[in-house]
């Protein structure tokens, strides 16, 4: 059983950051693509960004393209995914989501979730 566990979430301020964390457990996990989503109340979840996992290759939603950064920690035997987060706004607030799967901005093609993680920026 494959589990990805988000962390970092918070509360921070119009302007600040807040870097989130992701990390696979369990038997070995492999997607090509390990990727950020997000659902903010009384939305659909969607795609923020994406990490091709064989070279690092980078895919952004256009809002986030210059404030968010994807990364990944390619260390042996270790799935770790960060999203760091800078000039954070109110329109960032969401709960989000880590995620592995086939192709990167395609919701549908995701088949690993992890529970998510709550960011709430205040104005």
């Amino acid at each position: 059983q494959v589990q990805l566990v988000e962390s970092g979430g918070g509360l921070v301020q119009a302007g600040g950051s807040l870097r989130l964390s992701c990390t696979a457990s369990g038997r070995t996990f492999s997607r090509n693509y390990m990727g950020w989503f997000r659902q903010a109340p009384g939305k659909e979840r969607e795609f923020v960004a994406a990490i091709r996992w064989s070279d690092g290759n980078t895919y952004y939603e256009d809002s986030v393209k210059d404030r968010f950064t994807i990364s990944r920690d390619n260390a042996k035997n270790s799935v770790t995914v960060y999203l760091q987060m800078n000039s954070l706004n109110p329109e960032d607030t969401a709960v989000y989501y880590c995620a592995g799967g086939a192709l990167p901005t395609f919701r549908s093609t995701y088949d690993y979730w992890g529970q998510g993680t709550q960011v709430t920026v205040s104005s």
